[in-house]
């Protein structure tokens, strides 16, 4: 019987019934002190759950095995890998490779070589097996001591958890204070437990000390503060000895937990010597393993026979093969109490007990331990382990080996070789800040080029991330000067991510900066070799508003990498679809998007996903596609926010702003702003910033809209591709307001830009914006001339949302010039478009101008509002199930078990009015049929 926890387990409850009787997943984090009743309440519940015809996983992180990568998640699903033959093929194979199972097909290696294994992808796999386990029954998964676990294991456990929704899993994890920092768990629902009250902890101490008289009673309640372990074994102290008390006045220590923590090493001080020895060796081993702690135990001259003290007195007990404290707390006690010899001593002793097969990487982290000097013995032995952790995927495991053999290693080349290869790990894993530390130390000491490149686009990227882009452009530019000479190609490939950074940034010293070192340093491109250097030189031509000699070299940077791409790793071939804006190539920059996002869904490679994701929203914006790139930018910002990758969920939720400035609605987009700090560098605030602008133009406000626009225009994103895109709207607002003057420039710095691509749809709107500034006095043949124009350009050019927008603004024109009948065409076209592009304010001005013509129309059909209903979730499952795809395919691509995608669709449907997949290709879902089978392969 648990006393004072009756609220917290009807709680723990709610999440079983939840379960078990309306199929939803749910999560919860326990956090408290230790011995405050976190596993006593997580058995509880399991029990309730195994009444309940629950199935049930169960663990324990361990601290021994935090470094081992998934070795809590190999412990919780030991019993269920036969499963994993169901899953979907790449997920079978990361699972198997994560749990060291036979049938991996890992192509992994160290971080010197190698492809890298997408953490996530163990995570996905993990989410569908679990989705597997559920479905003939509700699961219940318990993980005490979550701060223990490895973060491999906890990352893929995070990354399911976020994402089931109505399979019927309770995840619940119990985390110990003050470890709190060990299992960060933003999102997740948590359950603070505090000490039980003052009549429950009475009733508890009653039970256990009936026996001692009222004083030691009032002492204990005040000491123990409501914390059941300490009302249980304070006293056991007192019986044995170790707990002072009187009957006057007391002033109690600063937690409960510290003295519970003194009462067990009081008690451990005073057993005999050769049980605290066997004591020790059992807690420097960590996981129980008996044949290990009684064999190195044994060389220290303690016998299994010297365990009976401990466990007369309740510290340690064996139980199913497993030699187990008690308490977390007596085995830090155990621990901590014995000298640093005798610590060094066990941990030797259990490295020459532990298997050289089948135990070699536990065995490696005993060496290390037992190491007080540098060892090349002992550093060569981790960076076993290393590469054996980066095979499996786990990199946060590679990092901390290599980084522990680098301490293990003189100074010199070697140990500044493995301090940068395991920055690369800690980068790979997600560490950034750790990654930039590790990087820090060891740049100064490196010599070699290969390696030396390879920190410093490490560095870059971290600082990137953190939204540093003068310091990522510093590190890569002085890398270059520094490894010119030596290694030409790898220089010109950092000095054009260089100017990248800085071109990205709006940073036009950096710009000016890079363009100079290139001069000085007297770098060329010989035949054969990547054109990187002259595409550093059409960035800075592109900043410097010179498209005539700024597009050809990006478009050879730009054809080399595409057919080069083959040998290209997935991030690096989603930075080339970045440059499809402004060579205003969008259509193949959609295509090559979805090219690459089906390669990330179909392996799992989550890490790049949110990148790919950003950039085919963005073009598949400016095609006018609002529907697809609203659903899949809210999937990149939850992917980007479950893989903690912030600046890119910045970046999306700024797409999202966009989007929902494109609909008017003005509350979502002050809401996703807010989202955004103001100190985001540019690539985050740009679409935020051109969003509020947006928001004015479509609500009419032309005013305030003429305002952002020129902010945009003097701030230092204005030579990016959003601010180019951005020129038409700005030309719009300034000639409503009576201000074409102030716009014209940038009016023929657009069409110049225009030209030079070539691109029809382009060169339409600088038609679209000639007519504009032509209704402010050239004359009416003049702006008649210019819209026919735009609108013949705009046949068949892919931008049905901005043809629309010019026969809005010609149709505009021709009522106010007294053409009524005229206008009436291009308004209906225009109306229509708008209604299918799911643009609600657009088509309402679209409907308003033909009512001033002297026809109505009705609004859009109600299948079409329908749609609107839908979440972007739903949306996005719609389209693939109107595509044909099944629900586990479905999963599979967006990262859901089949049962949430099938959840999904029963949301949805009552919504559109359907009742099969059948009907609904009638609501205007295959209107991007292309993109989906692009997608879908």
């Amino acid at each position: 019987m648990l006393r004072g926890r009756t609220r917290e387990l009807t709680q723990l409850e709610a999440h079983l019934t939840r379960a078990a009787q309306q199929g939803e997943s749910t999560t919860l984090v326990l956090r408290g002190e230790a011995g405050i009743g976190k596993s006593a309440l997580l058995t509880e519940t399991a029990k309730t759950a195994e009444a309940q015809h629950f199935k049930v996983l169960r663990t324990t992180g361990m601290e021994a095995e935090s470094e081992l990568p998934f070795a809590a998640l190999h412990l919780l699903l030991h019993r269920e890998t036969d499963r994993i033959a169901a899953l979907p093929a790449p997920q079978a194979a990361a699972l198997r490779t994560a749990l060291g199972l036979p049938g991996s097909t890992s192509e992994g290696g160290p971080s010197d070589g190698g492809r890298n294994t997408d953490p996530f992808l163990t995570g996905l796999a993990l989410l569908t097996l679990l989705a597997e386990l559920a479905e003939t029954q509700p699961l219940l998964c318990v993980l005490d001591d979550a701060h223990w676990l490895d973060q491999p294991s906890a990352q893929a456990l995070l990354f399911a958890a976020r994402r089931l929704a109505a399979e019927g899993v309770v995840l619940l994890f119990a985390v110990r204070e003050p470890h709190a920092p060990r299992f960060p768990a933003p999102g997740l629902p948590e359950l603070r437990l505090t000490g039980i009250d003052d009549a429950a902890a009475a009733h508890l101490l009653a039970e256990h000390a009936g026996d001692l008289p009222p004083y030691v009673h009032r002492h204990i309640l005040t000491e123990s503060r409501g914390n059941p372990l300490a009302l249980r074994e304070l006293p056991a102290a007192q019986r044995e000895g170790h707990l002072t008390t009187h009957s006057g006045s007391y002033t109690p220590p600063p937690s409960s937990h510290s003295r519970v923590q003194q009462t067990f090493t009081d008690r451990i001080a005073a057993l005999p010597e050769a049980t605290r020895t066997l004591l020790l060796v059992a807690a420097a081993e960590g996981t129980g393993d008996l044949a290990a702690t009684t064999t190195a135990a044994a060389t220290l001259g303690a016998t299994v026979a010297d365990l009976e003290p401990a466990e007369r007195r309740h510290l340690l007990a064996l139980e199913a093969g497993k030699l187990t404290f008690r308490h977390p707390l007596i085995r830090a006690a155990a621990y901590r109490s014995a000298p640093l010899a005798s610590r060094v001593a066990a941990h030797r002793a259990l490295a020459e007990a532990l298997p050289r097969v089948g135990g070699a990487d536990r065995r490696a982290w005993q060496l290390a331990a037992a190491s007080t000097a540098p060892d090349e013995y002992v550093a060569a032995t981790l960076e076993e382990t290393a590469r054996h952790a980066r095979a499996r995927g786990g990199y946060a495991a590679e990092a901390a080996a290599r980084e522990r053999a680098a301490q293990l290693t003189p100074d010199g080349p070697a140990r500044a070789r493995r301090l940068a290869l395991a920055a690369v790990a800690a980068a790979d894993a997600g560490q950034s800040e750790h990654a930039a530390a590790l990087a820090q130390r060891a740049a100064p000491h490196l010599t070699d080029p290969a390696l030396l490149a390879r920190l410093a686009r490490v560095r870059a990227s971290v600082a990137r991330e953190r939204d540093e882009f003068d310091a990522a452009h510093k590190v890569l530019v002085d890398t270059a000067s520094a490894i010119a000479e030596r290694a030409p190609d790898r220089a010109a490939l950092l000095l054009y991510e260089a100017m990248t950074a800085a071109w990205v940034a709006g940073h036009h010293p950096s710009i000016a900066d890079v363009t100079g070192r290139v001069a000085a340093l007297g770098l060329g491109t010989p035949p054969g070799s990547p054109p990187y250097l002259p595409a550093v030189d059409g960035l800075a031509r592109l900043a410097a508003g010179d498209p005539s000699r700024a597009l050809p070299p990006l478009r050879e940077l730009f054809t080399y990498l595409r057919t080069e791409d083959h040998r290209l790793g997935l991030r690096e071939r989603a930075s080339i679809a970045a440059w499809f804006a402004p060579l205003a190539d969008l259509e193949n920059g959609v295509a090559l998007a979805a090219e690459l996002e089906r390669e990330c869904r179909e392996q799992g490679a989550i890490g790049p996903l949110p990148l790919v994701l950003l950039l085919r929203a963005r073009a598949r914006i400016l095609l006018g596609r609002h529907g697809c790139a609203l659903a899949g930018a809210a999937d990149g910002v939850r992917i980007a926010e479950d893989s903690g990758q912030r600046h890119y969920a910045a970046q999306l939720s700024g797409v999202l702003a966009y989007l929902a400035a494109l609909t008017g609605d003005e509350t979502r987009v002050k809401e996703l702003a807010g989202t955004i700090g103001p100190g985001q560098a540019p690539p985050g605030r740009v679409w935020s910033a051109a969003a509020q602008p947006l928001l004015d133009l479509t609500l009419g406000r032309h005013e305030a809209a003429l305002r952002g626009y020129q902010d945009l225009a003097a701030g230092p994103a204005a030579h990016t591709t959003v601010a180019l895109y951005c020129v038409p709207d700005h030309v719009e607002a300034a000639v409503r307001t009576g201000n074409a003057d102030g716009v014209r420039e940038l009016a023929d710095r657009y069409a110049d830009w225009a030209g030079h691509t070539g691109a029809p749809w382009a060169r339409a709107i600088a038609a679209r914006c000639r007519a504009l500034l032509a209704e402010a006095g050239t004359g009416d043949d003049a702006v008649h001339a210019a819209y026919e124009e735009a609108l013949r350009l705009h046949t068949d050019d892919g931008r049905p949302f901005e043809r629309a927008r010019t026969r809005l603004l010609f149709g505009q024109w021709l009522r106010r010039a007294g053409r009524r009948s005229e206008a009436r065409a291009p308004l209906r076209a225009a109306l229509e478009a708008f209604e299918t592009l799911e643009a609600p304010p657009w088509a309402e001005r679209a409907r308003a101008e033909l009512r001033a013509t002297g026809e109505s129309r009705t609004r859009q059909s109600s299948g079409q509002l329908a749609l609107d209903r839908l979440t972007p979730q739903e949306r996005q499952v719609v389209r693939l199930a109107a595509a044909g795809l099944t629900n586990r395919d479905i999963g599979a691509q967006l990262f859901l078990s089949p049962r949430t995608v099938g959840y999904h669709l029963y949301n949805a449907y009552p919504k559109l009015g359907v009742s099969s997949r059948g009907d609904l290709a009638r609501h205007g879902l295959q209107a991007e049929q292309t993109e989906v089978e692009h997608a879908t392969g």
